[in-house]
Parts: structure tokens; C-alpha cells; sequence
């Protein structure tokens, strides 16, 4: 599988697993966990969670999937921002370590700005850094004034929306944190609800290439160097299709056709965010 390298040298790949959703029926904890499971067995070994995520019920179904495997999967979690203080984060980065089940989170990051100064949330974090409780640690929904206000060091990735609904990032954002080599994790990169998919403009494409909508918007996304890509999926014939949206490349023409029908942005927009 094709990967993005951290600046430190680990090598991530390209297409992962995210888990927003996942935790909150127990019903359907076995059928996620086995998700999951099978994904990290096609190579998508980026598992992608967060301590708000069903009131941290998604971290615990990520410890059921790499329970015996540990080694193999890097582990994302982030923290909310009410917790992303020198007080608070802790307390919560520990909750996330009891729940995962693990003594290291691989990349660690601030689910979206809040109240606390960020200057005082690096402190925290970098802490948490030296006391080996994290490997790394990031942004989510962090747009470009707020990594120049973090400024140059150690922020090892950018989570943000994107997909071609959503691609406002692409006018600055994007850009900006590929001329810096600074990754960018795209979440919730089919849409939402399914919307997105019954666009008739990707049926067309997928058409033609014998494939899904699902596996289109998902190569038009990883076309982007330096993009990690973490779609949900709670069932095995997704999790598969997912894997092998991989091997799709869109012509130049399908992309244009595309941008016909979901423009690029031509100013700055703000933030899209969920």
C-alpha cells in the first residue's frame, strides 16, 4: 500500500479506518470490531478515533479490533478541546490509554480549537510527549491562521473535512500543508448520510470503470500527495471495496468532469467542519 512519511520517518498509509459512529450499540460491536479487523488485514493499519466518539465507546471497539496486534496498527485518538488543557489533558489522555488498552497513542490530536491558549495546549501535549504517552501529536479542524498562530515544530498532521463536496482546503489549507510536508488526514471522506454517492456524475464515472461511487470519490481524494484518507465501514463488502478503490485512477478527463459538476473553490471559504 502506498503510504505518506511523517517527518520523523514513519510511514503511514495512504488509506486507514475511521470510526466515528462506531461504540454506540452493542449490538453492533462484533460486526465492528470484525470491520475493523479485516481492514487492518488489507493494509488499512491507520485507525482513526476520538474520547467523544460514542462517549468513548468507539476507543474501546478499537481495543477489541487490535487486541493481539497492537504492533501493526497506528493508533489515532484525539482530545476534545475543552480537555486540551495543562489541567485537563491529563486525565483524558489516560482514559484514552485505559479504554484502547494500550501504553502509547501513535498520534494524538486536538479535536478543534477551543477556549484553552494554544500555546498552553502544545505545553500539555508536548508533556505528554516526554512522558512517552504519545508518540506524536496534531490538529483537527485546524485551518491555515491557526497553524501559523501554533507556528513551526512538532504538529504532525492536519485532520480536516474533505471530499468533493466539502473542498475548501484545496483553495489554502491543502497547499499550504503540503508546501510545509505536513500531512493532511481527510475524515468523513464519502460525505455524509450516502448523499454524495447517488451524485449522477459519479455513478457515470464509476460506470465506467466497473466500480462504486464509494471507491470514485475515493480515489479523486487520494489523487492528493501527502492525504491519508480514513472512510467508516462497519461491513465486510465495504471495508473490501474500500481496499480496492486503492488500485483506481481517475483519467485527467473524469476529473474534469468532475470539477464541472463539484467546482474547486475559487476564494477563501471558511472551514467546513462536522
Amino acid at each position: 500500500m502506498r503510504t505518506v512519511t511523517l517527518a520523523d520517518g514513519t510511514a503511514v498509509p495512504v488509506l486507514g479506518q475511521g470510526t466515528w459512529q462506531m461504540g454506540r450499540r452493542r449490538f453492533r460491536r462484533r460486526r465492528e470490531i470484525a470491520a475493523l479487523r479485516l481492514g487492518i488485514d488489507l493494509g488499512m493499519t491507520c485507525i482513526d478515533t476520538a474520547e467523544m466518539y460514542a462517549d468513548g465507546g468507539a476507543e474501546e471497539v478499537v481495543s477489541a479490533a487490535i487486541a493481539g496486534q497492537r504492533d501493526r496498527v497506528f493508533v489515532v485518538t484525539k482530545v476534545s478541546a475543552p480537555n486540551a488543557s495543562l489541567r485537563q489533558m491529563p486525565a483524558a489522555c489516560a482514559a484514552s490509554l485505559r479504554r484502547l488498552r494500550t501504553d502509547v497513542i501513535d498520534l494524538y490530536l486536538v479535536h478543534w480549537r477551543g477556549d484553552v491558549p494554544l500555546d498552553e495546549t502544545v505545553e500539555a501535549l508536548e508533556k505528554l510527549r516526554a512522558e512517552g504517552k504519545i508518540r506524536r501529536w496534531g490538529t483537527s479542524n485546524f485551518d491555515v491562521s491557526d497553524l501559523q498562530e501554533l507556528g513551526p515544530g512538532a504538529c504532525a498532521a492536519n485532520q480536516v473535512l474533505y471530499h468533493p463536496e466539502a473542498r475548501g482546503i484545496e483553495y489554502d489549507l491543502l497547499p499550504w500543508c503540503r508546501e510545509r510536508g505536513l500531512p493532511v488526514m481527510a475524515y468523513s471522506p464519502l460525505g455524509q448520510a450516502g448523499i454524495l454517492l447517488q451524485h449522477g456524475t459519479l455513478a457515470a464515472v464509476a460506470q465506467e470503470y466497473g466500480a462504486t461511487p464509494a471507491q470514485v470519490v475515493l480515489a479523486w481524494g487520494l489523487r492528493q500527495p501527502g492525504l491519508i484518507s480514513i472512510p467508516k465501514a462497519a461491513h465486510p463488502r465495504h471495508v473490501r471495496a474500500n481496499a480496492a478503490a486503492l488500485e483506481l485512477k481517475l483519467s485527467d478527463d473524469d476529473l474534469r468532469l468532475i470539477d464541472v459538476v463539484l467546482p474547486p473553490p475559487v476564494r477563501k471559504l471558511p472551514l467546513a467542519a462536522l
